[in-house]
C-alpha cells in the first residue's frame, strides 16, 4: 500500500444552498481549500488522485492531437491508448489525424507522450502509480509500469473540459498511486448467467474506475458455468447449457488483462455444490439424485471430505482450472457449509472420530488443508470466504471477510491477509453514501502498523439472485464508482459505518465535513455516470426501457414520476417477502427502481436546506412546493396507466399514498409560511398517515416519507420525534 500524500486536516464550513430548478442538483458552498483533494474535486476526478496541483494555462485540443509511447511499452498500452483516443474523439467530435496509437509516432510528432519503464505481469501489489503533467504545449504521462500508464490515461480523459472556444485539458501536475493493492468486483454468474458481453462492459467500467480484480463466481447450487474438459458433466448436466467455454474464459482473461485487471476464479466448495452433484453424485455426502437448485439460499448438499474419490476428482479439476486461469490466486469459496449431510452420514462420523475431528468446522478445515496442498502444488494461493479461517490453517491463505470488520481484524491480528467485503454487498441495494463511508481501514482500528499491512483492500460483491443481464448494470453502477474511490484514494472519507449493513448513514457520522464529502461525491458521480455509459454500460439507458415495458404502449411520464420516488427494499428483506426462483420475472417496478434515487436525494437536500439554511429558504420553498404538487397530482395520471397495464396493479395503493403524503407536505409548507398554526389532531393524523406510507409495498418503499415527516415535525411542536427512520 502506497500513501504518497495524506489529506491534511481542514475545517470545512458547509453552507448548503439549493439554487437549481427541479430536478437540478443542490450546490454546496464551502470555505476555500487548496488541498489536493479540493483541486481533484474541482476537476471532477474520481477516484480522487493522491496529489494534484493546478498550473497556469490550458492545453487546447485540435485535430493534430496525437499520442506517442516511449520506453518498454509492452502489449497493453497501444490498444488501450488507441481506445482512449477514440473515446476522446467521440466526446469532442474531433477528427484526429491519428487513427491508432502505434510505435511509429515519435515524441516530436505527438502532443502527448507516454513514458513507460517496463510492462508488468499482473500480480498483487504491482506498481500502478503514475505522474501526469499537462502544460499548454505538451502532455506527459510517466509510469514505472504499463498498468500505471493505463490508470493515468483514465485520469487524463476525465480532465477533459470545454468552453466557447473548444475543448481543453487544464494545466495540472498529478502524482497518483492506489491506497490498496486489492480493489475488486465480484460478479455471480451462477445464480443467473451473465453473457460475455455483460462481463466485458463491466470490466471496461472497472478499468475506468481503476479497479484491478475481477472475481468471477463460477459455480454454485444454481449452475456450474465453466467448461471442464476433464469432467464434462459439470456443465453438461449442471448448467442448463449456460456456461463459458474455455475459449470464452481465455477471451475474458485476455480482455481483462489488456485493461490491467486480474481475473480470480471462484469454484465454491465443499458447500454450495448442488450443480456439481447433478453429473457427479458420488462427490456428495448423501446418496440421492441431485438437481440444479432453482431456489436461492444455503442448502444442505455438501461434498464428502472423507473419501479418496473426492480428492482425486478435485485434484484433477484444480489441475485443469489452475492451468486455465493464470492469476496467482484461486478462490475456493468455503462459505455457508451446512453440516446436516455430514451429521447424518455414519461413515463420515466414524471418520471424524478416528481422526480426532471434534466438529464440522474441524472437518471443513481438514478438507481445506487438502485443497491448499493441491493449489500449492499448482503454484496457486488459496483465497476463501471468512469460514476458511479455522484453527490449523497456515498463514499463506487470504480471507475474504463478509461477516464484518471485526472478523477481518481478528484475521489480521493472527497474521492472515484479508480483504473486506462486508458492507460492500451491492446486491443489497444500499444507498451510495453508506457504501462510500465504509472504510476498510477506519480510524481507531485496533491494529499495529504492521498488522494493517495484512488488510489488502476490498471487494464489492454482486450476488445474482435478483439480477439478470438487463438489470445487473443498474445494481453495480454507478455506486461501484464511489466504492472504487474508497479503494483507490487516500482522500476518501476517514470514517466508518458501524455494522456494515445499513439503509442510511447515522446522523452521528454526518458531521459538516463528512456531509460535504458525501455531497461532493454525489456531484462528481453524476458526471462520471455519463462517462461510464459511453463504455456500453446500461445502468441509465435501460431505465426507460424497463419503464416502457411496464407501461406497455402507454406514456411513461406518470410511471417514471412515481418510480423516481421509490427504491427497492434493502438488505435481506426482498427474499423474505416473496419466494423467488431462477425463473421468476425480474421485470417489475422493484427491478426498475434505482437503489439510490437521485430525485429523492435532491428532495431530501432541499428539505434539509429549507429547514437549516435560512438564507435561501424562499427559492428552496418554491422547489419543494413544486415537487409536492407534482407528486400529489401524478396519481390520477398513473392510475389511468395502471388500468391498461396489470403488471402495475401492485403499486396502485402506493401511488395513492404518495399523493396523500404530498398533500400533507404542502399543508406543512402553508403552516411554515403563514400565521396559521398546525393543530394537534392534524399533526397526529399526518404522522399516522406517514407511518403507514413508510411501509413497503410491492417490495419497494416510498423514500420521500422521511423528508415530508421532517416538514411536519418542523411546524408541529406538540409531539415528540416520531421518526419512521
Amino acid at each position: 500500500m502506497k500513501k504518497i500524500f495524506r489529506l491534511q486536516s481542514m475545517i470545512l464550513t458547509v453552507l448548503m444552498a439549493c439554487t437549481m430548478v427541479i430536478p437540478g442538483m443542490c450546490q454546496v458552498s464551502v470555505q476555500k481549500e487548496n488541498s489536493s483533494a479540493a483541486i481533484g474535486r474541482q476537476l471532477n476526478l474520481m477516484p480522487l488522485p493522491t496529489q494534484v496541483s493546478r498550473e497556469n494555462g490550458l492545453f487546447r485540443l485540435d485535430t493534430t492531437f496525437a499520442i506517442a509511447v516511449m520506453g518498454k511499452a509492452g502489449h497493453r498500452i497501444f490498444p488501450y491508448a488507441s481506445r482512449i483516443l477514440r473515446r476522446l474523439s467521440n466526446r469532442t467530435g474531433l477528427f484526429f489525424d491519428q487513427d491508432y496509437v502505434n510505435p511509429d509516432y515519435g515524441p516530436d510528432s505527438a502532443k502527448m507522450v507516454i513514458h513507460i519503464d517496463h510492462p508488468v505481469k499482473l500480480h498483487l501489489g504491482m506498481d500502478e502509480s503514475y505522474q501526469l503533467q499537462v502544460t499548454p504545449q505538451k502532455i506527459s504521462l510517466t509510469a514505472n509500469t504499463d498498468v500505471g500508464a493505463l490508470r493515468g490515461l483514465e485520469t487524463f480523459l476525465q480532465l477533459l473540459k470545454s468552453d466557447s472556444t473548444g475543448y481543453y485539458i487544464p494545466a495540472v501536475n498529478i502524482h497518483d498511486a492506489p491506497r490498496f493493492k486489492w480493489r475488486g468486483l465480484m460478479m455471480d454468474c451462477s445464480r443467473h448467467f451473465m453473457t460475455v458481453a455483460v462481463l466485458k462492459r463491466n470490466i471496461d467500467g472497472m478499468a475506468a474506475m481503476k479497479l484491478n480484480v475481477f472475481h468471477w463466481h463460477l459455480s454454485d447450487d444454481q449452475g456450474f458455468r465453466a467448461q471442464s474438459k476433464t469432467f464434462p458433466k459439470l456443465t453438461g448436466d449442471g448448467s442448463d447449457g449456460k456456461y463459458y467455454s474455455q475459449a470464452q474464459i481465455k477471451d475474458i482473461i485476455h480482455y481483462a488483462d489488456q485493461r490491467g485487471i486480474r481475473v480470480v476464479p471462484e469454484f465454491d466448495m465443499p458447500g454450495h455444490t448442488s450443480s456439481w452433484f447433478v453429473g457427479y453424485p458420488k462427490l456428495a455426502s448423501a446418496k440421492r439424485t441431485y438437481r440444479i437448485q432453482r431456489y436461492f439460499g444455503a442448502f444442505y448438499p455438501v461434498m464428502n471430505p472423507t473419501q479418496k474419490y473426492t480428492y482425486d476428482f478435485i485434484s484433477k479439476f484444480l489441475k485443469e482450472m489452475t492451468t486455465l486461469f493464470p492469476d496467482a490466486y484461486f478462490h475456493i469459496g468455503g462459505d455457508e457449509v451446512r453440516g446436516k449431510q455430514w451429521n447424518n452420514n455414519k461413515k463420515i462420523q466414524a471418520f471424524m472420530k478416528a481422526h480426532h475431528l471434534k466438529n464440522n468446522e474441524e472437518l471443513q478445515s481438514y478438507f481445506n488443508r487438502h485443497l491448499l496442498k493441491m493449489l500449492t502444488r499448482d503454484h496457486k494461493k488459496m483465497i476463501g470466504w471468512g469460514e476458511i479461517l479455522q484453527p490449523g490453517m497456515p498463514h499463506n491463505i487470504v480471507i475474504q471477510s463478509w461477516r464484518g470488520t471485526s472478523a477481518m481484524v481478528k484475521a489480521a491480528k493472527k497474521g492472515y491477509k484479508s480483504i473486506l467485503s462486508n458492507g460492500y454487498y451491492i446486491d443489497l441495494v444500499q444507498p451510495t453514501d453508506v457504501l462510500y463511508l465504509n472504510n476498510p481501514l477506519p480510524p481507531g482500528l485496533p491494529l499495529t502498523p504492521e498488522q494493517k499491512k495484512n488488510i489488502l483492500g476490498g471487494e464489492a460483491t454482486m450476488w445474482a439472485e435478483f439480477v439478470k443481464p438487463g438489470t445487473v448494470d443498474s445494481r453495480i453502477w454507478p455506486r461501484m464508482a464511489a466504492i472504487a474511490e474508497v479503494f483507490w484514494s487516500v482522500h476518501a472519507p476517514d470514517v466508518n459505518i458501524p455494522g456494515g449493513y445499513m439503509t442510511s448513514v447515522p446522523d452521528s457520522i454526518m458531521t459538516p465535513k463528512v456531509r460535504f464529502e458525501v455531497h461532493d461525491m454525489y456531484r462528481r458521480l453524476d458526471i462520471v455516470s455519463n462517462q461510464l455509459e459511453e463504455l456500453g454500460l446500461r445502468f441509465k439507458s435501460n431505465y426507460p426501457v424497463m419503464l416502457r415495458r411496464l407501461a406497455g404502449d402507454n406514456d411513461i411520464k406518470a410511471l417514471k414520476c412515481f418510480v423516481n420516488t421509490v427504491e427497492p427494499v434493502k438488505i435481506y428483506r426482498r427474499p423474505n417477502e416473496r419466494t423467488y426462483t431462477q425463473y421468476s420475472p425480474l421485470t417489475r417496478v422493484v427491478d426498475a427502481a434505482r437503489p439510490d434515487s437521485k430525485v429523492v436525494r435532491n428532495f431530501r437536500y432541499l428539505v434539509y436546506n429549507y429547514l437549516h439554511e435560512k438564507n435561501n429558504s424562499a427559492d428552496t420553498y418554491k422547489q419543494i412546493e413544486q415537487w409536492l404538487r407534482t407528486w400529489k397530482n401524478n396519481n390520477s395520471d398513473l392510475q389511468e396507466t395502471i388500468k391498461k397495464s396489470p403488471i402495475l396493479d401492485e403499486i396502485s395503493p402506493l401511488s395513492k399514498k404518495l399523493s396523500g403524503i404530498s398533500e400533507i407536505g404542502l399543508q406543512a409548507l402553508v403552516y411554515k409560511t403563514t400565521s396559521e398554526k398546525a393543530g394537534r389532531d392534524w399533526e397526529m393524523n399526518s404522522m399516522k398517515t406517514l407511518k403507514a406510507a413508510n411501509q413497503p409495498l410491492a417490495q419497494v418503499r416510498l423514500m420521500v416519507v422521511k423528508p415530508i415527516e421532517e416538514l411536519v415535525m418542523s411546524v408541529g411542536p406538540h409531539l415528540v420525534n416520531q421518526s419512521n427512520k
